[in-house]
């Protein structure tokens, strides 16, 4: 397949043929993710894991899907021309540059 990653079947793995093989006889199928391997300085790993903790999230990687919708919303809406806005606790509205 075409722009799609490949990978050697797995038990559980959840492809059509797994334990006989791809169509071909390969033992590889189609996948659906994309394993990305990130070298992080000691501070932002930090970072990375006590999101994790506030957020109960069950992996990094769902902290980084997470992160990363939330970042193209915002930069979706910037580029239609909002500004990101934050209400205080004490009703204060206070503008968060994020583009710049």
């Amino acid at each position: 397949m075409e722009g799609r990653e490949r990978h050697r079947h797995r038990r559980g793995c959840g492809c059509e043929g797994a334990g006989e093989g791809a169509g071909e006889g390969d033992g590889i199928c189609p996948r659906s993710t994309t394993r990305v391997q990130l070298e992080l300085p000691p501070q932002a790993m930090e970072r990375l894991q006590r999101l994790k903790e506030r957020t109960e999230a069950a992996s990094y990687a769902e902290v980084v899907r997470q992160s990363l919708r939330l970042f193209e919303a915002l930069a979706g809406e910037h580029d239609k021309g909002a500004e990101l806005l934050l209400k205080r606790a004490d009703g204060e509205a206070v503008s968060f540059k994020i583009f710049l």
